[in-house]
Parts: structure tokens; sequence; C-alpha cells
């Protein structure tokens, strides 16, 4: 039980545990045997979570998202789904980066990245407070919406833009009307496609 007061957060990197187990001769051994009997586990290289007997504080998928593979922030589906947008829960944790794509698959489940242009990375991503010691970057409802759109087919005309959201999304429309029309304006300036679509739409709305 000693180690419960060594891990006062959820995510432990490399540095941690070389500072907390410094008194050791061999470090590297000693975090292996830790590894076995399950008091620490490894999410990635350099990157671990306390064993469930030894968690002070919830370990979130959405804090591990921004460690394992960045600069990224999460969206798509996983981020409709936070935000209640969409009906389904999503089991992996969808990301967007300006990195190359990656998945990852984790003792603490799958963690994908999507590349996108770095002109339109940087735009509406929020910093969210899930409890006192963490917080996450997340895309704003209108940016996660904006990134599923930018990674869909190019549509024709605004039918096929609802025939895809409220059909093959299963989004309702009323979650849509929703959207700020302001974020999604200066959204529409730099992804264009089908943005502009949805602008038009929204636009018409009002």
């Amino acid at each position: 039980m000693v180690l419960k007061k060594a891990f006062p957060v959820g995510e432990i990197d490399y540095n941690y545990l070389k500072s907390y187990l410094s008194g050791y001769k061999n470090i590297r051994v000693k975090i292996n045997d830790m590894l076995k009997k399950k008091e620490i586990i490894r999410v990635k290289k350099g990157l671990y979570i306390p064993g469930e007997q030894y968690r002070n504080t919830p370990v979130y998928k959405e804090t591990l998202s921004n460690l394992i593979y960045g600069p990224s922030y999460i969206s798509l589906q996983y981020a409709l789904s936070f935000y209640n947008i969409i009906p389904e829960r999503t089991e992996t944790v969808t990301a967007v980066t300006n990195k190359r794509n990656k998945v990852f698959d984790t003792p603490v489940g799958r963690f994908s990245y999507r590349y996108i242009h770095p002109d339109l990375y940087s735009q509406g991503i929020d910093l969210i407070k899930l409890d006192e010691m963490h917080s996450i970057l997340i895309a704003s409802k209108e940016k996660a919406v904006a990134d599923i759109l930018y990674f869909s087919y190019a549509f024709e005309n605004i039918e096929e833009l609802k025939e895809f959201l409220f059909e093959n999304m299963r989004i309702e429309e009323d979650e849509i009307k929703k959207l700020k029309i302001s974020s999604i304006r200066r959204l529409a300036k730099i992804y264009k496609g089908n943005l502009l679509f949805l602008r038009r739409y929204l636009e018409e709305k009002i």
C-alpha cells in the first residue's frame, strides 16, 4: 500500500518512476518486477498507470489519449459520443493529430489518431476539466462535427449532407441546430468542402 502515496495521479511517466525508484540499484529490473506484480501497467513505452489496487484517482482514457500520441486532441466519433450528440457509446478513443496516422492497442483500450493538415489543427480545441487533477484537450462540438465531415466523402449538395448526418451518423437534427453558427462560419473558412454545406444548412435554419 506504500505505492498509493507515490501515485497521486492516474498517469505515470518514466521520469517519475526513475525519481520514485532512485534508491534501487537497477531501476529497470525494479520496474519489470512492478509490472509482473501488476503494481503498474504499461500503456506504452514510457507511460504507465497504477494497478487497480494502487489508484488514488480514476484513470481517464481521455487523458491517456492526449499523452499517448501528441500533439493531439480528442475528436470524431468519441467526441460526439462524449457530448451525447450520437447515441452510440464509442469504445475506441478517436483523436486528431498534425502528425501521421497511428493506432495504439493498449491494456486500457484502443486509441486511434487521424492526421489533419496543420492549418486546420489548432482551431476550435477546448480544454475541459474532468476533475481537480485531470483536464483534456478535446474538439469543441462544432470542430468535432467539422472533423467528421472533413474525413467523410465529398457531398454534392445539402441533401447528401443531411443523409450523412441524420441517417448514417444518426445525429438528431436538433443537435445540429444547436451548433454555434459563428463557430461553423469560422471553421468553414479554413475547412471548406463539406463544411460549406453545413454552414449553408444552418444559415437557412436561422
